[in-house]
C-alpha cells in the first residue's frame, strides 16, 4: 500500500500544521466553573488536548485572557497554563477578543487563514470573534467538545449561529486525525497517540491496552 504524495500543506482544503492557527480564549477558573453545557473535567481534558496538539504540530498559538491585569479575573486554569507554558497571553477588557488591537494583530501576523477557535463561553467569547473573523475572510473551525456555554441551549444556539455564518464544526479527535493525516509521518505519531490516551479517545485506550499486554 502506498500513500499519495503529500498535498501542498499550505493550499490543502483540510487543516494542516502549515495552514492553520490555534486560538484559545478565556479558559479561566470563573469561566470553567460556570460551564453547564458539558462535564467540566471533560471540557478541561479536551481543551488541554487541543492545546497540546497545537504545540506538537507546531501551529501558531494565540492565547487570550480577560481582565487578569485589572485584577477582576484570574489566570487560566493550571492545566492550560502548563500545556501552553512559554506562549504569551494577550489580556484584554473586551468581551469580543477581535476588538482587542493586540489580539487581532497577533492573529493577522500568523499569516494563517484557517483558525481553530476555542473559547469560554460559546455564546459570547467564542461567537463574537468567530463571526468577525468569518466576516473578514477567515475560515473558522470550532472543536465543539472543547468549548462550552452557561447552558446547553446557549451553547447549541451559539454553535448554530457560527455555523450559519460559515463556521465549521469539528471534534477533538477529528482535529488530531486531520493534523496527523498519515501514519507514515512518524515524527508526530507518539504525540498523536498520547493525545488520544490523555483525552480518553478509543484509539488511545486500545493502544494503551495493547502496550500493557
Amino acid at each position: 500500500m502506498s500513500s499519495e504524495p503529500i498535498r501542498d500543506p499550505k493550499a490543502d482544503h483540510l487543516l494542516t500544521p502549515q495552514n492553520a492557527a490555534f486560538i484559545i480564549i478565556d479558559y479561566q477558573p470563573v469561566q470553567v466553573n460556570s460551564i453547564a453545557s458539558m462535564d467540566r473535567q471533560l471540557l478541561v481534558n479536551n481543551i488541554v488536548g487541543c492545546a497540546k496538539a497545537a504545540v506538537a504540530y507546531g501551529l501558531p498559538v494565540i492565547h487570550s485572557t480577560v481582565n487578569v491585569e485589572t485584577g477582576l479575573n484570574r489566570p487560566p486554569v493550571p492545566q492550560v497554563r502548563k500545556a501552553l507554558e512559554g506562549y504569551p497571553t494577550y489580556d484584554r477588557t473586551t468581551i469580543n477578543s477581535w476588538e482587542d488591537v493586540e489580539f487581532k494583530k497577533a492573529v493577522e501576523e500568523t499569516g494563517r487563514k484557517k483558525l481553530i477557535m476555542t473559547a469560554l463561553w460559546t455564546e459570547a467569547c467564542l461567537t463574537f470573534p468567530a463571526l468577525d473573523a468569518l466576516a473578514e475572510g477567515y475560515e473558522v473551525y470550532v472543536p465543539v467538545d472543547a468549548v462550552g456555554g452557561t447552558s446547553v441551549v446557549a451553547h447549541e444556539a451559539a454553535l448554530r449561529r457560527i455555523e450559519q455564518a460559515g463556521g465549521k464544526m469539528i471534534s477533538v479527535p477529528q482535529l488530531f486525525c486531520e493534523l496527523q493525516r498519515d501514519w507514515k509521518r512518524a515524527e508526530t505519531v507518539p504525540a498523536f497517540m498520547n493525545l488520544f490516551i490523555e483525552t480518553g479517545g478509543t484509539a488511545g485506550l486500545q493502544f494503551a491496552a495493547d502496550k500493557a499486554e
